[in-house]
């Protein structure tokens, strides 16, 4: 069933909102028995929500699918976003579904190039800013107040009432919410929208229980940790190269009601996590998503028996291919026979 059907109760959909859909959402819950041996951990449970798996590889398709509803219900003609990847693929893909006209401004030299494709597929009228990301937001926003664009970024309300569905999921599939949920941390909307997945869900009775949100921010780019605005935010997790969040406040009343954190991970142990989310459980996600496991290797002091711990990985690895192409070495040349084979990879 469609996201927008399935979840309509919880949802602000009208009679006159279309059931768009690239069938996002319904994504897996891996059960990472691995990582788990691996932190040596007893009786504890680690879930990976494989965000990856959605149309555009990314979480985003959840908001996006939910504002471009309502934006063709109220008839808007043009999308506009600004981006450090995901969400210009994902608003280029949704706008393009319903025969909608989309831009996107990124920063220059700022995006993952498997992002930049998609938005360029897609069709969406592309703009480089000499700038960050926040100053391609400060650009999309005054846009869309003087002309007729509608913003699709996390600050138009419809994307996090999207994005909460994935809460939704991880308590249909485990019966309760975990005991901890780790989440990357970027322009902050998609914390808020689990916490109001989770919290909407416990007051309709569905869950019996409220997780701790545990957020992270790149060392580089962390705001909400530091305080204050980063001018010039730097990280090797592009997704979540944001000195100034949409949702700052947000984030931080759902950290504070859920008894969680909103904590820094470096990139070095960015890296390492993704690196061992691959070889440990088979997943392949872009940097910015192994923050959260990076996230939990951190904490991992805290947990105790029978708890039940979920991390986003909000996007899939092909999006950002390059982070891992440039710390590897390139795949050696030998001649074509068994034996220069064997010896190559260590059996000879």
């Amino acid at each position: 069933m469609m996201l927008l059907e399935r979840y309509k109760k919880f949802l602000p959909i009208t009679e006159n909102t279309p059931m768009v859909t690239l069938h996002e959402g319904n994504t897996p819950l891996i059960r990472a028995r691995n990582i788990e041996e691996y932190l040596e951990l007893k009786d504890v449970q680690i879930y990976l929500k494989f965000e990856g798996m959605n149309p555009t590889g990314s979480f985003k398709d959840r908001g996006m699918v939910m504002a471009i509803a309502k934006a063709v219900e109220k008839g808007a003609k043009c999308t506009i976003c600004a981006s450090t990847g995901n969400t210009a693929a994902s608003a280029a893909a949704y706008s393009a579904r319903v025969g909608m006209q989309s831009v996107v401004l990124i920063p220059e030299g700022k995006i993952a190039l498997g992002k930049l494709a998609q938005a360029v597929i897609y069709g969406a009228k592309v703009v480089q800013i000499k700038g960050n990301f926040d100053r391609c937001l400060e650009i999309v926003k005054e846009l869309s107040e003087n002309y007729p664009f509608e913003l699709v970024n996390s600050l138009n309300p419809f994307r996090l009432e999207g994005q909460k569905t994935a809460a939704f999921e991880i308590v249909d599939v485990l019966g309760r919410a975990p005991d901890y949920h780790f989440i990357p941390v970027g322009n902050a909307g998609n914390i808020t929208a689990y916490w109001m997945g989770y919290t909407q869900y416990h007051r309709e009775g569905i869950s019996p229980n409220l997780p701790k949100m545990m957020g992270f921010q790149a060392e580089g780019a962390a705001p909400i940790v530091r305080g204050r605005k980063i001018e010039n935010p730097e990280t090797v997790a592009t997704a979540i190269r944001i000195g100034n969040p949409a949702s700052w406040e947000k984030a931080v009343r759902a950290r504070d009601e859920s008894g969680g954190v909103i904590d820094t991970v470096t990139d070095e142990e960015i890296l390492n996590a993704q690196r061992l989310i691959a070889s440990l459980e088979g997943i392949f996600c872009e940097p910015a998503s192994a923050a959260s496991v990076a996230g939990i290797f951190k904490y991992r002091k805290i947990f105790r028996r029978g708890d039940i711990v979920v991390a986003t990985l909000t996007g899939h690895g092909l999006k950002d291919p390059n982070v891992i192409l440039k710390s590897v070495k390139e795949p050696v040349v030998v001649e074509p026979s068994v034996d220069d084979v064997l010896e190559a990879i260590g059996w000879k």
